[in-house]
Order: structure tokens, then sequence, then C-alpha cells
């Protein structure tokens, strides 16, 4: 079996080279190592050195050069729009303070749909469109082994 070991990030690489592709939601694209078969058939061994989120477009390098492109499943979202940027800030403060997933997409906030955090932007004034898109959550702060010459652990 082949086994994908790198990623090459989205835009740096020929989407058109690809030899197959994975289409996987958020919660299926975040690994580290993991038995994938592909769109046309193609089985691989995802091993990573440690668990990554995947980006709809980036590719799997596999063990003989070939790549394997990664898809953004599409999930039912919320994108979120406020009347000024001062009131998308509030907004994104208390999506945070919830520990919610959230994507940056220009001046739009992208939630998976959750009708309890729905009520409560509309009660902040917010505007919501419920959309099907693959989502490509913002990394978290700490995802990194180390950062700054320390280690937080795991």
């Amino acid at each position: 079996m082949k086994s994908a070991f790198a990623i090459v990030p989205a835009g740096q690489w020929d989407k058109s080279t690809a030899v197959d592709f994975v289409t996987l939601d958020s919660s299926e694209r975040h690994r580290r190592r993991v038995v994938l078969i592909a769109e046309r058939g193609l089985a691989f061994l995802l091993d990573l050195p440690h668990a990554t989120m995947l980006r709809d477009g980036d590719g799997l390098m596999l063990d003989d050069g070939a790549i394997v492109r990664v898809a953004g499943k599409p999930e039912p979202l919320v994108e979120i729009s406020a009347a000024n940027m001062s009131d998308l800030v509030r907004i994104s403060w208390h999506i945070g303070n919830r520990h919610a997933d959230v994507q940056i997409v220009g001046d739009k906030l992208r939630i998976q749909r959750d009708h309890v955090l729905e009520e409560m932007l509309h009660g902040l004034g917010a505007r919501l469109s419920h959309i099907n898109a693959p989502f490509d959550p913002e990394s978290g702060a700490y995802e990194h082994h180390a950062h700054d010459g320390h280690d937080h652990g795991a």
C-alpha cells in the first residue's frame, strides 16, 4: 500500500497533476494516521508525524511522488455578517467565548450550524445565512507542538 507522508499546502502545487482526490468533512480532515480510499479507488496510508488539519485544496504527497488532492466536503454552515466591523469583532468575541470553531472568509465568519449559537447571534444583531460549503476553521493558537522556544505539552 502506498503512503502519504507530507502535505503540500493549497496553492503551492498544480491541482491538475493530482492522481486522485479524497473528500472529507472538517472533522475527518484532522488526522495523523489513517487508511484512506480516494474517489477513484486509490487506497493509501496517511502517515504524518503529528495530527494535522488538512485544508481544502491541500495535496498529500505519496511515497512515489504522486499527489492526492484533499477536497473539503460541503457541510451545513452558518455564514455570519454584521452591519460594521466593530459589530463583527464583538460577535467574534462571543463565538470565541463559547469555544466554537470558526472560519474567517473575507469580512464574514462561518460556523457549523448550532441553533443555540444562532439564537445568540441573532440577539447580537448578526445577519445569518445558511449555506453548504467546505468548513476550514481557524487553527487553535496552541495547535503547534512548540512555539517561542518552549513547549506546552499535549
